[in-house]
């Protein structure tokens, strides 16, 4: 587990049904990378201000909850994913059917690498270009995202690069730390909702190919955090009492 402080808060991610907003302020976003790059801290970090050290294996947990964007309530949804990887034998890139079914559910995209590892960094063009292949046409809403910007000596990715990369596929491009920095996380996702939110428009928000339903899971995700930090808990009790 991560050492810091012992007075962990609980901060709810409330889960709402879709029709509690209005079609056209349903934003969906998929978070996508390489394994080990931080895409649950980050996720958890956005929406709950904290920071866990430890997770377990990335299964793809639906998050949802209301934001307040540019003065509007909306319901935002956010859908963590298992890892990618590149193909050793052929250029390309491995997904599972799970997350190529998210990733045309989506209406924007975070593109996740670690700056401390550079082949985390190499999967972000070839993971766009997935992105593309599953959406040819229409404008597509998407950061790039290098997380552990606190480890600056174990840096691998130089800022420019980032930014480059990001200028060449036309987003924007945000280092962050999920485990130090709060706002830097916030930051980055805000600014994705507000292009998703001017993508959407006037319009009745309807998916880009239309018909394609991800199934919510039964919202086991409250309840997973919760014992996540009940074990954090433990764990620094434990510590603490062995002393």
């Amino acid at each position: 587990m991560s050492s810091g402080s012992s007075n962990f808060l609980l901060v709810p991610i409330p889960e709402y049904p879709v029709l509690d907003c209005v079609p056209n302020k349903n934003v969906k976003i998929v978070v996508l990378g390489a394994s080990n790059v931080g895409k649950t801290a980050l996720i958890v970090r956005f929406l709950t201000k904290r920071f866990i050290g430890d997770y377990e294996a990335n299964t793809g947990a639906l998050y949802s909850r209301k934001i307040n964007l540019d003065g509007e309530q909306v319901s935002l949804q956010v859908q963590d994913t298992p890892c990618v990887s590149l193909q050793d034998d052929v250029e390309g890139l491995y997904c599972q059917e799970q997350i190529n079914r998210s990733i045309y559910w989506a209406d924007g995209y975070v593109l996740v690498f670690s700056i401390t590892d550079l082949n985390s960094y190499r999967t972000i063009q070839p993971l766009y270009q997935h992105v593309r292949r599953i959406h040819p046409s229409g404008n597509i809403p998407v950061i790039i995202v290098g997380n552990k910007s606190d480890l600056l000596r174990a840096r691998q990715v130089p800022d420019h690069e980032g930014k480059a990369l990001a200028d060449e596929l036309g987003g924007p491009y945000f280092e962050a730390s999920a485990r130090e920095n709060h706002e830097s996380v916030q930051a980055a996702f805000l600014h994705l909702c507000q292009e998703i939110s001017r993508a959407l428009g006037g319009g009745n928000g309807e998916k880009r190919k239309g018909g394609l339903h991800l199934a919510r899971p039964k919202s086991p995700n409250m309840q997973e955090l919760k014992r996540r930090f009940r074990q954090v808990l433990s764990s620094k009790v434990k510590s603490a009492t062995a002393l």
